[in-house]
Parts: structure tokens; sequence; C-alpha cells
């Protein structure tokens, strides 16, 4: 009846028979109870961000510095994160963030990690296990026609029968603007609040690997120890709120520069304020609470999300800005990595009008020149 697609309602130890007779994974076990009883029942809202429960699990986030930590509810919506995590990961800024969204069905995500296709079907076997965790859910189901929308993605779900609850470890290669692109390995470790069972809050790990004897062990590589050693004379909580967005501004900090036309450009209704004391960036998200979020990040994180603002009438002077602080503070230290920067492009640009040429050649009917 099963395989017939019925909706067969099997007791708890007929489930665990059926488990033990075709050797069913713990997370496949517990999806084959949720299947049978049709769910785990309605979702839990999370409390507000100043309820008490909230502040504590903030506090708690902040304190895994500087490993990238957030807060996730049981859609898998972005509801708390720390600087790091802000730094590395701008978008869980957005207004709705969310994890299974954004890995899935974001241009982004396809670029940062490595073997995106493998982590796609990793991702679905999430979503899968969600659905028969809350069955009736909107959100839940809002999103898996968004993702079946996807031809790639729809054979992915059509094909694979994969179910993870997301407990145990699992291990990222990613490719991270705010470390130069350099690739990093990660290992994500997820804990449950006991105040708050339906939602998660998840570690993220650097692994260095000694190919001398084998072992993995956590340590920070060089582009990462970088990324951290930004200048920042008070460097914020990874999730602060303001009132306004006038508030949010004012972590910026004395001779602060509020960027209009990048913030529109990154991101509808945010705002960008460069903070000339930190040489960092204050990115304030207004949220449907009327509250705004606040986190600071490092100016090399808003640039390179926004390579067209180059071209955006008005932007100039604010991406001057940005890149600016990107560089060395010391004017000969920044005239200096100027000049490596400058022959590397001009080295770029070359190779890219070889190929050019050899295109041409092959077929004359092409422009050229």
């Amino acid at each position: 009846m099963l395989e017939s697609g019925a909706h067969t309602r099997l007791k708890r130890d007929q489930c665990d028979v059926l488990s033990e007779l075709l050797l069913l994974g713990r997370d496949e076990q517990q999806a084959l109870v949720l299947y049978s009883t049709g769910g785990a029942g309605s979702v839990t809202p999370a409390p507000g961000y100043d309820s008490p429960t909230r502040r504590a699990l903030q506090a708690l986030l902040d304190q895994q510095m500087p490993n990238p930590t957030w807060l996730l509810d049981a859609h898998w919506n972005v509801i708390g994160y720390n600087e790091a995590m802000a730094s590395w990961c701008p978008w869980v800024m957005e207004p709705g963030a969310n994890l299974l969204r954004w890995a899935l069905l974001s241009e982004e995500a396809r670029t940062t990690f490595v073997d995106w296709s493998k982590h796609a079907v990793e991702y679905l076997a999430m979503l899968r296990f969600s659905l028969l965790q809350y069955p009736q859910n909107a959100e839940l189901g809002a999103l898996l026609a968004d993702v079946t929308k996807d031809p790639e993605l729809a054979h992915l779900w059509e094909t694979r029968s994969e179910v993870t609850e997301a407990r145990g470890a699992f291990y990222y290669r990613v490719s991270l603007p705010a470390h130069n692109y350099e690739i990093v390995e990660l290992e994500s470790q997820t804990l449950f609040p006991a105040a708050l069972p339906d939602c998660r809050l998840v570690i993220l790990n650097w692994i260095q690997r000694d190919d001398s004897d084998g072992d993995t062990g956590s340590a920070t590589r060089p582009a990462v120890e970088e990324a951290r050693s930004q200048p920042s004379a008070s460097p914020l909580p990874g999730q602060v709120t303001a009132s306004t967005a006038d508030e949010a501004a004012k972590y910026a900090g004395p001779g602060a520069v509020v960027l209009p036309i990048l913030s529109e450009l990154i991101s509808t209704g945010c705002q960008l304020t460069y903070s000339p004391t930190n040489r960092t960036v204050i990115w304030a998200t207004p949220q449907h609470d009327g509250r705004w979020d606040v986190a600071e990040v490092n100016p090399y994180t808003v640039v390179v999300r926004m390579p067209q603002a180059i071209h955006v009438e008005g932007a100039t002077a604010e991406y001057k800005l940005l890149t600016r602080a990107v560089l060395p503070a010391e004017p000969a230290d920044a005239v200096q990595r100027i000049r490596e920067m400058t022959a590397q492009l001009r080295r770029r640009i070359g190779i890219l009008e070889e190929i050019h040429r050899d295109e041409w050649e092959a077929d004359r009917s092409l422009p050229y020149g």
C-alpha cells in the first residue's frame, strides 16, 4: 500500500518493525513515523526579538565569535545571527531571509558552494523532512512550489528520496567575498535550544586539514584571519536593532556617510552608512514589525555584491569611498596594493583580448576592434 502511494496509518511499533526490516536510518525512521501520524502538529511561533528568550539566545550567538552562527526557525527562516555571519553572508540581513530559499534558488548560492549540486540534494532532503513534519504549513508549501519551478531542482525532487532532519555535522567548501574568494572548508554543528524546540542554532567551524597525518582540526586560514582583523573601534554584536534608519546610522559614529545610491542598489529599503572611524559599513535593514536590523560589515562585502554600481550614474563617489576603505589605510601601502591589483587586471584583460581575437579569427563575422 505504501508503494501505491496510499496514506497508510501505521502504529509506532509497526514503524519500528518496518524500519528494522528496511534497514532505515534514524532520519528515515523518523520520517516514516511522521508520515504515518500526519506530521508533528503545528509550529510554535518563535517569540519576538525583544523577549527574554530571544535576548538570551542572541547573547549565545554573539559568544560564538569568531565562528559564524545563526538561529533558524522551523521554516528555515533566519531569525538571529552574529557579526561573523553577517559579514560572511550579508543576505541574512534581508527581510524574510530563508536558508533553503537562498541555498536552492539564488544565483549567489550556486557560486558560493564549490559543489552546489551535491548540497542541493542535501537541502532538498531537509525540505522533504520539514514537509513531513508540517505537511499543512503554507510557508513550506510555497517554498516547494517555487523550488519545483526550477527544472534542475524539480528533477532532483522527483528522482531522489533522501530525508534528513539535519541534526548531524555537515561539511562545505565555499568561496566567499569576505575571504577574497579563497575556498574555505567548513563544518556545521546544530544545536536545538530547549526554550525554542522548533528552532535550531547552527555554528560554522573552519577546518584545516593536515595532509601529513590525515587529521582534521579547526583552525583559521590566512584569508579568514585577515577578514577577522579588520579595524573596528567599537564593533557591533551580530544583531542590533534600531527604531529608525537615522538611529541605525548613528552606529557609524562621527563623520558617518550615508550611501543612498548603493543602498538602493543592494536591496530595496535598506540603508548603508560608512563609518570613517572603523572603516566599516553599517548595514540597516527594515523588518516587518517596523524595527531595523543593524549589522557591521567589511566594505569589501558591499563592493563585491554590486560590481554594476560603477556604471550607475551618481554612484561613482560612493563606490570609490568604499573601494578606498578596502585598501590599506596607509597611503604608501594602498598605492602598493593598487599597483599589484592593476597589474593583475591588465593580465586578465590581455587574456580576454587574446580569446576575443581567437574567436574572431575562427569566425570573421564576429565583431572585432
